[in-house]
């Protein structure tokens, strides 16, 4: 009795999807991207400062020197120079 071989080719092969390598390279960048967008969004709600609402700490704030107020009254100088007309 003969015996009947069957050959298949590469295009008669079905691969399921999530086995195919390229497929994890499209799906993957994208959600790499979102996953840091989300854990970003996370850190910065989490870590936000406070705002300050009451005017007496505001102007303690401003009449106590640091160490960046000359940089700061230069930062202000330079921002509000034009509106002085000089």
């Amino acid at each position: 009795m003969p015996r009947y071989v069957t050959t298949q080719t590469a295009a008669s092969i079905v691969t399921p999807w999530w086995r195919v390598g390229m497929v994890w390279l499209v799906i993957g960048g994208p959600l790499v991207v979102v996953v840091a967008a989300v854990a970003t969004a996370v850190i910065a709600y989490t870590g936000a400062d406070s705002i300050v609402s009451d005017p007496e700490a505001v102007r303690q704030a401003t009449t106590q020197p640091v160490a960046a107020t000359p940089a700061i009254q230069a930062r202000n100088h330079a921002a509000t120079a034009s509106q002085n007309g000089r």
